[in-house]
């Protein structure tokens, strides 16, 4: 479940081959179920049998997709699973992947995590080739420059379609034969190399991994194709222009804490993130609290700095669905409260310091301010682990406009009355970067402005 406070990523992308007779599906299915953060509108899973390709997808959960009879139908020694949230594209179950189609090629399908910023030249220069879209998602337009290729080998025709499109990527691509796995030239969408046996996968997340009982092999690097058959695995590199920046909201509040992206542990990232958050911005308190999730590691993390106790603060409903799909601004308040509970022992009468992994609209953190009060805080103290956001991205991200925003037009000041704090502090892009231990690699464009890719 996600928040209306938050940004949002696209999805996860999931893909296993092996040589052995394993349950693929089921396998699929539970690497899936470990990367439902990162989309809860739809998902699927193309499997492949060397002979056929067939995809089952809907809308809904991973759980509730999928059932014994359907998983028990699907055979096959590889596939591709998707769970999506989206952004280019509307919610509905034709824009669901995988997008499965059927060339001179052979079948394809295609599972795609990211978002093109050359979409309508793109598509226009399709559709004047001829080409009929069946969805509104930018996957299909990569699906269809790579049907286009079809007197070249499938490594060719990928290449050739991913050398024209401009944005942030990780695919994952079946045929009857081949599974494949693209990263973009920057790396800003994260893709991982894991292996069971003689099974190969490639994931979004290095959790998936551990879910399915895989060892961790490597980072697919910017810039970088794998292509696994029969024969092994493969690399190939595209591109000579990679340079690593990826997203660093994946280390804020994309990634699950148990992952490890790009050689940087996420839980540690946000622990990092709390105990420099306190060193910029120390404040008294009686106690620290985390929002749940992501928020969580950052506040042990500035309660081990700051000496100040930490204590669980709120209690989260797993079971509502997401905030932002209520349709009026006044329900979704609401709805705020349904989700997140206070523990009023914990925080009557005391001096709160809460900690949250971002703070993008100021909706949900206003919300959180007045039920902390209404339970009887001294004060309330927001900290933010990660710097102020003041831009919108176009790289996968949900937000586009900049009025959303609320760090694009106030001041800090401005924001804390605006929620309701008795003061606020951010972590600085400087603050990030030391919990990163590197100064490069990494997008901060909604921070600074500064994008990989225009």
């Amino acid at each position: 479940m996600k928040d209306i406070d938050k940004f949002e990523e696209e999805c996860g992308v999931f893909g296993v081959f092996s040589k052995e007779e394993i349950d693929i599906s089921h396998l699929t299915y539970y690497g899936l179920f470990a990367l439902q953060h990162r989309g809860q509108e739809s998902a699927g899973i193309a499997i492949s049998n060397k002979k056929k390709l067939s995809c089952y997808k809907n809308m809904g959960l991973v759980a509730d997709v999928f059932d014994e009879k359907i998983l028990s139908s699907m055979k096959g020694n590889s596939a591709i699973g998707h769970v999506r949230y989206s952004t280019t594209g509307d919610s509905n179950v034709i824009n669901a992947q995988p997008i499965l189609c059927d060339f001179k090629l052979g079948k394809i399908a295609i599972a795609h995590n990211g978002n093109l910023l050359n979409i309508s030249k793109l598509k226009e220069f399709l559709k004047d080739k001829g080409t009929a879209f069946q969805t509104t998602t930018d996957s299909e337009i990569i699906l269809n420059l790579i049907a286009r290729q079809a007197d070249k080998s499938i490594e060719d025709a990928v290449i050739s379609a991913i050398k024209v499109i401009k944005g942030s990527y990780a695919l994952a691509i079946l045929t009857e034969d081949k599974l494949i796995g693209v990263r973009d030239p920057n790396g800003i969408r994260p893709l991982c190399i894991g292996k069971i046996n003689e099974s190969y996968i490639i994931c979004s997340e290095s959790c998936a991994l551990n879910s399915v009982g895989a060892k961790f092999v490597r980072d697919v690097m910017p810039g970088e194709m794998v292509v696994i058959d029969n024969e092994g695995i493969k690399s190939i590199y595209y591109s000579k222009n990679k340079k690593c920046a990826v997203c660093a909201f994946e280390y804020i509040y994309f990634a699950r804490e148990d992952s490890i992206i790009d050689g940087i542990d996420v839980y540690l990232a946000r622990s990092l993130a709390g105990k420099h958050l306190y060193k910029e911005t120390p404040v008294e308190g009686d106690v620290v609290i985390g929002v749940p999730d992501s928020g969580i590691p950052a506040a042990i993390g500035y309660s081990k700095a700051s000496g100040i106790p930490y204590q669980l603060g709120f209690i989260k409903n797993r079971y509502i669905g997401r905030t932002f799909i209520v349709p009026s601004q006044k329900i979704r308040e609401k709805s705020v409260s349904i989700k997140l509970n206070p523990i009023k022992r914990n925080i009557a009468g005391k001096r709160v310091i809460v900690v949250d992994d971002s703070l993008v609209r100021g909706t949900t953190s206003r919300q959180i301010v007045k039920s902390l009060r209404k339970c009887g805080a001294r004060e309330v103290h927001f900290r933010v682990a990660s710097p102020m956001v003041k831009h919108c991205c176009e790289l996968g991200i949900d937000i586009f406009n900049k009025k959303e925003i609320v760090g694009s037009s106030m001041k800090i000041d401005e924001i804390k009355k605006f929620i309701g704090a008795d003061s606020l502090g951010y972590l600085s892009i400087d603050g990030l970067l030391k919990v990163f231990e590197k100064n490069e690699g990494f997008c901060l464009g909604c921070f600074n402005g500064n994008y990989p890719v225009k």
